[in-house]
């Protein structure tokens, strides 16, 4: 969880450090006082867009900093894959900064990360919810992804199968028709591949044969200097052939043979060092005698060098700067030609392969679409029944599978699953749409029909509410989902939120004291104005002043009595909403 986060330079927040609840933190503050910044600072430690725009005035920079508590392991092998430390404790400290000309860094652990990895730690540990979500819950793509979520490994695991075995099924498709219709350019392409093999095999370059050519015909074209190079040196080593002229070998010899006479241990001593020389002179000698009877000044020996390098660098010339590159461009050669078959028999078993692989896609595309229609009625009946408690007791939500219909076998990516041809996308072959059906007896309409703003927030959180058992994520903020609320359904807002954060910590902006009145802990952000510049601050409310800050959300009654005496009843009922949430599980587990 985020258990605190500190703000410095962002907007009009100087520096504000917030400590977070477990469970239900709520933020307030009146009109202007910087708490679109707190969500702004959340989006930043999520790798969110950087403007330069929002450094406050005169500062040089805007930091967020965020320490994060318990972390899971998700997170913690993200920390490990980059290199960053945790605390014993799991704890992470993420740093976010932006300068005044828009250079932005981020910081995990203390180490210097992409931007990128904040954006997958807030993906394992913290989800923001604002009003542009509700824009998103309209879009269908969205609208299957929530399903997704809710429905987890039933319908992850077959659609990773599904994906895995859609992209082999468009390959070998693409190829097909590849062959198929470019039959005669490939077959020219099919004949200068078997030119260039033919012409290659026809000389059997080996790997490195042009390098090893060049250094003999370097020796023999320069025999004759070689041999009466090699003579000399073997000649001052082993002597000359009638024996009158000495050699290092012999004299050597002579000297061991003189240390020895002389009869004293010290001169004895040196004798094993001139055995070791002597040692090394009579190799050495030895492999002159050896070099010299390899060394041929064969000029026909020469010829065939020279001709054979003829015939490589007509390779050379053709295919690569070297041998070893013509032999990588033979084998690639012949990769390629096994891929340019374009007989009859290649083709039926091309069409064969992708015959088998659409139904194995038609198979896995059925298990999604099975998965999803039996999450579909569970996600519908959850949320239907938190609309109850929202004041929409009797809004229905229904979630809608349905398969995408291709209009034949020639539609694009069109696969044939239990007798119908349908669209084969990458996320599976069903659309999925929620609608809402406000009253009773009036038809289903799609959200962005029959849903009014304030309506729209309230399916946002139920649908929220539904989720939270199968969202991983611990940490769940919302900005203003309130909007357009108030009354009886704002009361139950602030329930279901209470509610949720028995399960994630939940962080909340809100300007209702009906929500409010259910936190755990109250956050504020007060203005405060200084030589004609506004800055605010943000603080953690005693339960003392609670009463006054939700006496001034309910139309500025914080001063008069009977303002303080409705945010007094909004905190009692809500503990007493709580304590009744909190007893309903134990009842359950006592019957059980």
């Amino acid at each position: 969880m985020l258990a605190e986060m500190r703000i410095q330079g962002l907007g009009v927040i100087d520096d504000a450090t917030l400590e977070l609840d477990p469970g239900l933190t709520v933020l307030t503050g009146e009109t202007g006082a910087g708490k679109t910044m707190v969500v702004t600072g959340l989006s930043l430690l999520g790798g969110g867009r950087a403007e330069a725009s929002r450094v406050a005035e005169g500062a040089s920079r805007a930091v967020v900093e965020g320490r994060f508590e318990r972390s899971g392991a998700a997170a913690l092998e993200l920390a490990e894959e980059v290199g960053a430390e945790a605390d014993e404790d799991g704890t992470l400290i993420a740093v976010r900064s932006v300068s005044a000309d828009g250079r932005s860094r981020a910081h995990l652990g203390g180490r210097s990360v992409p931007i990128g990895v904040l954006g997958r730690l807030a993906e394992a540990t913290l989800a923001v919810h604002g009003q542009n979500d509700q824009l998103r819950l309209l879009r269908p793509a969205d609208q299957r992804a929530l399903l997704d979520r809710y429905a987890g490994e039933a319908v992850s695991k077959p659609l990773a199968a599904y994906r895995e075995t859609r992209a082999e099924w468009q390959a070998v498709s693409a190829e097909l028709v590849e062959r198929r219709d470019n039959a005669r350019r490939l077959a020219q392409e099919a004949d200068l591949l078997r030119h260039g093999l033919t012409e290659i095999e026809a000389v059997a370059p080996q790997p490195g044969e042009d390098r090893e050519l060049v250094e003999e015909a370097k020796r023999l074209a320069a025999a004759d200097d070689l041999r009466e190079a090699a003579g000399l040196a073997r000649a001052m080593l082993s002597g000359s052939d009638d024996g009158e002229t000495p050699g290092a070998v012999g004299l050597v010899g002579e000297a061991r043979h003189r240390l020895h006479a002389g009869g004293d241990p010290d001169l004895a001593a040196l004798d094993p060092r001139l055995g070791e020389s002597l040692a090394v002179l009579t190799d050495v000698a030895a492999e002159l005698s050896a070099y010299l009877d390899r060394l041929d000044a064969d000029p026909e020996r020469l010829s065939r060098v020279l001709s054979r390098q003829a015939e490589l660098k007509a390779l050379t010339r053709k295919y690569a700067a070297d041998i070893d590159g013509v032999l990588e461009w033979a084998a690639q050669a012949q990769e390629r030609l096994a891929g340019l078959d374009t007989s009859d028999e290649a083709l039926a078993a091309l069409a064969a392969r992708r015959d088998a692989l659409a139904a194995d896609l038609a198979g896995h595309a059925a298990v999604v679409t099975a998965a999803r229609t039996e999450a579909a009625g569970r996600l519908a009946a959850d949320t239907t029944a938190e609309l109850g408690g929202l004041a929409m007791k009797d809004a229905e939500l229904h979630v809608s599978v349905a398969a995408r219909g291709a209009t034949g076998p020639d539609a694009a990516d069109a696969v044939l699953v239990e007798g119908r041809w349908v669209v084969a996308g990458s996320d599976g072959v069903d659309e999925v749409e929620l609608r809402l059906v406000p009253h009773p007896g009036s038809a289903p309409q799609p959200l962005h029909k029959g849903a009014s703003g304030g309506e729209l927030s309230r399916v946002m959180l139920a649908l929220e509410v539904a989720l939270a058992g199968a969202d991983p994520v611990p940490t769940m903020v919302f900005d203003e989902v309130d909007a357009g609320v108030g009354g009886r359904a704002a009361v139950e807002i602030g329930r279901r939120l209470a509610r949720l954060a028995a399960r994630h910590q939940v962080i909340v902006v809100t300007h209702l004291p009906q929500v409010a009145a259910y936190a755990d802990r109250h956050l504020v952000v007060q203005k405060k104005r200084g030589e004609g510049v506004t800055r605010s601050s943000v603080r953690t409310l005693p339960e003392a002043e609670r009463i006054v800050e939700l006496a001034r959300m309910l139309a500025g009654l914080d001063d008069t009595d009977t303002g303080r005496a409705h945010a007094g009843e909004l905190l009692a009922a809500a503990r007493t909403h709580r304590e009744e949430d909190r007893a309903e599980p134990r009842k359950r587990r006592r019957k059980a």
